[in-house]
């Protein structure tokens, strides 16, 4: 992002800070997306500025920090100040900075999961699990794939939330993480684990955080089949063994397929992925697994 484009996310960054007794003064952006990182050197403090919009979201995330921290589940925490505080619209949160840390393992996210979904279900207001949230939105942003294909996506979309409405018993609700996978987790050098991105919590069937993972290995390869055996070891069940699998991995492999179909529409180069994700599902690439590249 170029600095212009950071200028209004500072600005809001100042307000924030001096609102809640912090010194903004040489902040450093970590990542300036839509959701933009900043550090405040010498505080060990994080600051996250969501989008405009993002409000309830980001109240919802402060709850759930609090929650996983009084049930000792290792996550990202939040410093002790009044929060989320709104600066230019934009809801802004402040944590813990990490210590020197590295991605997790899939058995790593096993473990933290079995702990997570073990909690009996929080009395917060996480709002119910929606497998399709954007799906709609992603596929009109979809414009370098043709009319033909966008119509069979729309038409998939809608039979996948006809059987999610009917789809088999489960495991009983939790609160779940909502994108768990080893991006989501880190390790932290000389021991420790910690869940990351909570924005996405919600209640529902704890199979949508582990068909993540089976979908990465049935789908498109990048989880191995020794790495998938390790993480139901871990977590002591296979979630491809239940009956609703495949309409939990359809959701997540249409997730994937209109993510990067959305992400081409300004990036050019995404085109031909997102052109192979479509032909993948359409069944003109063979039978999976699949090798997506690059965003998942």
């Amino acid at each position: 992002m170029t600095t212009s484009a950071a200028a209004p996310a500072r600005h809001a960054l100042e307000q924030a800070c001096a609102a809640v007794g912090l010194h903004s003064g040489g902040a450093e952006p970590v990542r300036l997306a839509e959701n933009q990182i900043w550090r405040l050197p010498g505080q060990q403090v994080i600051v996250r500025i969501a989008r405009a919009g993002q409000a309830a979201a980001a109240q919802r995330e402060v709850r759930v920090a609090h929650w996983l921290a009084e049930n000792n589940v290792p996550a990202v925490r939040l410093i002790d100040v009044p929060q989320p505080v709104e600066a230019d619209g934009r809801p802004i949160t402040f944590w813990e900075e990490l210590p020197p840390h590295e991605h997790g393992t899939v058995a790593d996210v096993a473990q933290l999961l079995r702990q997570l979904h073990s909690l009996p279900a929080p009395e917060l207001d996480l709002g119910y699990l929606d497998p399709f949230v954007r799906i709609g939105e992603r596929l009109q942003a979809a414009k370098t794939l043709n009319e033909d294909d966008r119509a069979w996506l729309h038409s998939l979309h809608q039979d996948l939330v006809a059987e999610w409405a009917e789809r088999p018993a489960g495991r009983p609700d939790c609160a779940v993480h909502g994108d768990a996978w080893p991006g989501n987790l880190v390790r932290i050098i000389g021991g420790g684990r910690l869940l990351m991105d909570l924005e996405r919590f919600s209640l529902g069937p704890p199979e949508w955080d582990l068909v993540s993972t089976a979908v990465r290995t049935k789908t498109t390869g990048a989880v191995t089949e020794d790495e998938y055996d390790t993480f139901c070891e871990a977590y002591g069940y296979d979630v491809t063994e239940w009956a609703g699998y495949q309409i939990l991995a359809g959701a997540r492999e249409l997730r994937m397929v209109t993510y990067a179909a959305q992400h081409a529409a300004s990036n050019p180069e995404w085109a031909a992925q997102a052109q192979y994700r479509v032909d993948c599902l359409r069944g003109r690439q063979g039978p999976r697994p699949w090798k997506w590249k690059g965003i998942m």
